[in-house]
């Protein structure tokens, strides 16, 4: 019988050290944070860095020919910002244990609460190998743990299988049932809700124009314009922003295509915008900022312009972001995300398997709750 040819794992110095046609080859076209392109912006804007606490160690498994057949995207971690999968409570028990969580191995996309694949397959029967080897790094470099955060549906029985435990969260998303207009969309909610929608956003732009920009349309200005935004939004929510100024200005020359950058003006002057990313089926609102206080203009450009534009572009979902059930009364609905978590110390595995359990069943409860709340009609409307 002949012997399976020989696979190897190795650990590259960044995303940057990696030939993009190989990066992409696994990575598939469908999601626009997991390309090649965007990756390698995070780190040459200094975005991810050893110094910013993310130091990017892509995992690779090679066929034989020497050529990556699957890709982990991994990240040495000192901290746990910028993840959005909260796991602060499990670092405080195991420094109260006598132990130290950090480092540890993130495999996911910074600062992006955005569901997709993290194992990156040119080859699916790679999976147990990528995986093994994301466990390898853990076990030799004396690291606490492993965790692969908003994992896609469909490799969350990968992870499993391989023995990681499993956690669920929430997000709110929108589904496109089929719509051809945003009055389609508007129909297919109970009346008052449909009122309520059109007030808002009758108010929202009331003196406003908005511009959605996208590809060479994408200028300097506005992206200064953002920045000034996001800084806004990043100090209030994280204490600092996560991003550099000249991340936006990379993405745009190198994504533009994919970017779509809505500027709401006052007299020809922007004073908030939302940044969105346009994948394959979604398309994902990523951050948002103001420097004038204008009541539902947050709704209307991160919600309701985020649907039109889906329609328009003949998406079938749009992502919002994380968390929000502020989302429920704008149509967006909750759905189960995933993260996967490889843990070699066994009583704290032990222990965190346990408040698992309980998470999850809490977590079902919200959503069967959650979900009871949208403002899609029903059978007495």
């Amino acid at each position: 019988m002949t012997a399976p040819p020989p696979v190897t794992a190795r650990l590259a110095d960044g995303v940057t050290a990696i030939s993009p046609a190989h990066w992409d080859a696994c990575a598939g076209a469908a999601n626009p944070f997991l390309c090649h392109a965007f990756l390698s912006i995070l780190e040459e804007s200094a975005s991810v860095s050893p110094r910013a606490g993310w130091q990017a160690v892509p995992i690779i498994v090679d066929g034989a020919d020497g050529v990556p057949i699957a890709i982990a995207p991994a990240y040495a971690k000192r901290h746990s910002q910028g993840e959005y999968v909260f796991d602060h409570a499990w670092a405080d028990a195991w420094a109260r244990a006598g132990g130290s969580y950090y480092p540890k191995l993130q495999v996911a996309v910074p600062f992006t609460p955005v569901p997709g694949p993290r194992l990156l397959l040119r080859n699916g029967a790679a999976a147990p190998a990528l995986i093994a080897a994301v466990e390898a790094v853990v076990d030799r470099h004396a690291m606490s743990s492993a965790h692969a955060t908003f994992v896609a549906p469909d490799q969350v029985p990968l992870f499993e299988a391989a023995g990681w435990l499993i956690r669920a969260g929430t997000q709110f998303h929108w589904a496109n049932d089929g719509y051809t207009c945003f009055d389609d969309f508007l129909d297919a909610l109970a009346s008052r809700k449909r009122k309520a929608i059109r007030k808002e956003r009758a108010a929202a732009v009331e003196g406003l124009t908005v511009r959605h920009v996208t590809g060479s349309d994408l200028t300097e200005r506005d992206w200064d314009a953002f920045w000034t935004f996001y800084q806004d939004t990043g100090s209030r929510k994280w204490g600092q922003p996560y991003l550099t100024r000249p991340f936006f200005s990379l993405l745009g020359a190198r994504m533009g295509e994919r970017v779509l950058l809505m500027l709401a003006e006052r007299g020809g002057r922007p004073i908030a915008g939302a940044l969105n990313l346009i994948g394959a089926d979604t398309l994902y609102g990523r951050y948002w900022g103001c420097t004038e206080d204008v009541p539902f203009l947050h709704f209307e450009l991160c919600y309701y312009q985020a649907i039109e534009a889906a329609i328009a572009r003949g998406l079938k979902f749009v992502e919002a972001g994380a968390q929000g059930e502020h989302k429920l009364a704008r149509g967006y609905a909750p759905v189960t995300t995933w993260s996967a978590h490889y843990l070699p110390d066994p009583n704290f595995r032990r222990a965190v398997a346990d408040f698992l359990v309980r998470e999850r069943a809490a977590v079902a409860s919200d959503q069967a709750y959650l979900g009871a709340m949208t403002p899609f009609k029903r059978a007495m409307d």
